[in-house]
C-alpha cells in the first residue's frame, strides 16, 4: 500500500515524528541516505542514542513503517516532512546543505497538490528563500499553486514521559493560507493541536525564540551558580524557594554546560544569502559564552576539590557519572562531558565513566574505561563527578560511598556532596 507520508531523515527529529504518525495509522515510510541505519531499523534495531526502544520500534513495524532509501519511495506520498540535521559549523552559521540535498532528491519526483513541511531548525526566511526555489527547479511545480509548502517547527523533548508528540501544539506556517491549511490538515491526524502562524517566517521565528530563550535563561542560572558559590549562598535552595512564586518566574538550572540538538541561533549569520542583518542577538551571544565557559568551571572546581584534600588533578582518578546530553537517554549530542573529561585528561587524571546508556565512550579518540562495580568504582575514584543524573542513580548511597563527590545538577540530598 502507498504511504501517506514520508518522513526524510530518520535521525532525532525524523523517527519520533515517524512512530507519532504510525501510531495513529497513517502509512508511513521514512527515507535516509544512510544504508547501515535503514538496515538497522528494518531488522528491528534501535537507533543507538536511545531515541527509540525495541518495542517502540517492533510497534511501528508492525504497524506498517517502512524505513528505505529508495527515493523512488518519494514519489507515491501525499506529504514529505524534511528533518534532516542543520548542525552549527564551525562559523557558527547553520548548515543547510543537507536539507538542499534532501530537497534536490525530492524535488525530481514530486507530484502536484502535494504538501512540503520543513521541520529542520533553519534561519527565518529559509523555507521561502532557500528551499522553495529548490523544489521548484527541480520540479518545474511551483509552490502555493501546484503544491503545498510550510515550516513547521519541531517540539521533540526526548525522553519526556509526560509530553509526548501528540500532547505537544504543532505551529505550522504555510507559504499561503491553502498551504497552511494542507499541512495543518497532515499533522492534525496525529497531533491534538495545531497552531497556525502567518506564514513560515513566523513559525521559522517560533523556533529561534524557543531554543534561545532557553539557552538565555541557562546561561542566566549559570551565572548565579558561580555567583552564589562565590559568597557562600546554596544556589539550589535559593532556586527551591523561589520557583515556589506563582507568577513571573520559571525556575532554570545550571549544570556543566549545554549540549542537545537545539543550538542558540543567532539570526545575523545567514551564510546561505551571503549576508547579515548587521546586528547580532546580544542576548544569545552572551549566553552562548557563559554557558560555552562551564566546562572550564567545573574543572576548576575539580582541581580545588582535590586541592583542598591534599590530592593534585594530575594522577586524580576520576569517575565520571552521566555522558549523555539529558538523563535518561543514550544521546550524546553536545553533552559538555566530552570537553570535560577532555580537560581532565590534559590536567593529567586518570579517567574512567559510567552511564547505563552509554556501554562505550571515547575522549579525543582514545576509549575511557567502563565502570561497571558502580559503588566500587566510586569509592575508589579520587573524585566523583556527577555530570547527568540518570533516573537510575543512587546518589544517596553512592555520595556515602563516594571519597569526593562534586554533584553539577544538584540532585543530591543537601549536605550530601560538594554542589555546583
Amino acid at each position: 500500500m502507498p504511504a501517506d507520508l514520508a518522513v526524510i531523515g530518520l535521525g532525532h527529529l525524523g523517527l519520533p515524528l515517524a512512530q507519532a504518525a504510525t501510531a495513529a495509522g497513517i502509512p508511513t515510510i521514512g527515507y535516509d541516505t544512510d544504508v547501515r541505519a535503514v538496515a538497522e531499523l528494518r531488522a528491528g534495531r534501535p537507533p543507538v542514542d536511545g531515541s527509540l526502544t525495541a518495542a517502540e520500534l517492533r510497534r511501528m513495524l508492525s504497524g506498517g513503517f517502512r524505513a528505505t532509501t529508495d527515493p523512488a519511495e518519494l514519489g507515491r506520498v501525499r506529504t514529505a516532512a524534511i528533518c534532516v540535521p542543520t548542525p552549527l559549523g564551525e562559523d557558527r552559521a547553520l548548515d543547510l546543505s543537507a536539507v538542499a540535498e534532501a530537497a534536490r532528491m525530492l524535488a525530481a519526483r514530486l507530484r502536484p497538490h502535494a504538501t512540503v513541511v520543513l521541520e529542520s531548525t533553519a534561519y527565518p526566511g529559509t523555507t521561502e528563500e532557500f528551499l522553495r526555489p529548490i523544489l521548484e527547479e527541480g520540479s518545474g511545480l511551483r509552490a502555493g499553486r501546484d503544491f503545498h509548502l510550510a515550516y513547521s517547527p519541531s517540539r521533540l523533548d526526548p525522553g519526556n514521559r509526560v509530553h509526548g508528540h501528540a500532547g505537544v501544539p504543532k505551529v505550522i506556517g504555510g507559504l499561503t493560507p491553502a498551504c497552511t491549511e494542507a499541512a495543518a490538515a497532515s499533522y492534525g491526524r496525529f497531533t491534538d493541536r495545531v497552531v497556525r502562524a502567518r506564514g513560515p517566517r513566523e513559525a521559522e521565528t517560533v523556533k529561534l525564540l524557543e531554543t534561545n530563550y532557553r539557552h538565555v535563561n541557562i546561561a542566566l542560572a549559570n551565572e548565579m551558580a558561580v555567583f552564589c558559590h562565590d559568597i557562600g549562598v546554596d544556589l539550589w535552595d535559593v532556586v527551591r524557594c523561589a520557583e515556589t512564586k506563582p507568577f513571573g518566574f520559571q525556575a532554570f538550572r545550571p549544570g556543566p554546560g549545554v549540549g542537545g540538538h537545539g543550538v542558540p541561533i543567532d539570526p545575523n549569520y545567514l551564510s546561505y544569502r551571503g549576508r547579515s542583518f548587521g546586528y547580532p542577538l546580544r542576548m544569545v551571544e552572551l549566553a552562548q559564552e557563559v554557558n560555552g565557559r562551564m566546562p572550564r568551571y567545573v574543572i576548576q572546581r575539580c582541581a580545588t576539590l582535590l586541592n583542598e584534600h591534599g590530592k593534585s588533578a594530575r594522577g586524580a582518578r576520576v569517575l565520571l557519572l552521566g555522558v549523555t546530553y539529558k538523563p535518561d537517554v543514550g544521546d550524546q549530542e553536545g553533552s559538555p562531558a566530552r570537553e570535560i573529561g577532555s580537560r581532565l585528561m590534559e590536567m593529567g587524571a586518570q579517567l574512567s565513566y559510567h552511564d547505563p546508556y552509554v556501554p562505550q565512550w571515547q575522549v579525543t579518540g582514545r576509549p575511557v574505561p567502563r565502570a561497571d562495580a558502580l559503588y566500587e568504582a566510586a569509592a575508589e575514584a579520587d573524585l566523583t563527578l556527577l555530570l547527568q543524573h540518570h533516573r537510575t542513580y543512587d546518589l544517596q548511597g553512592l555520595a556515602v560511598k563516594a571519597q569526593l563527590l562534586l554533584d553539577t545538577r544538584g540532585a543530591t540530598p543537601a549536605g550530601a556532596a560538594h554542589r555546583l
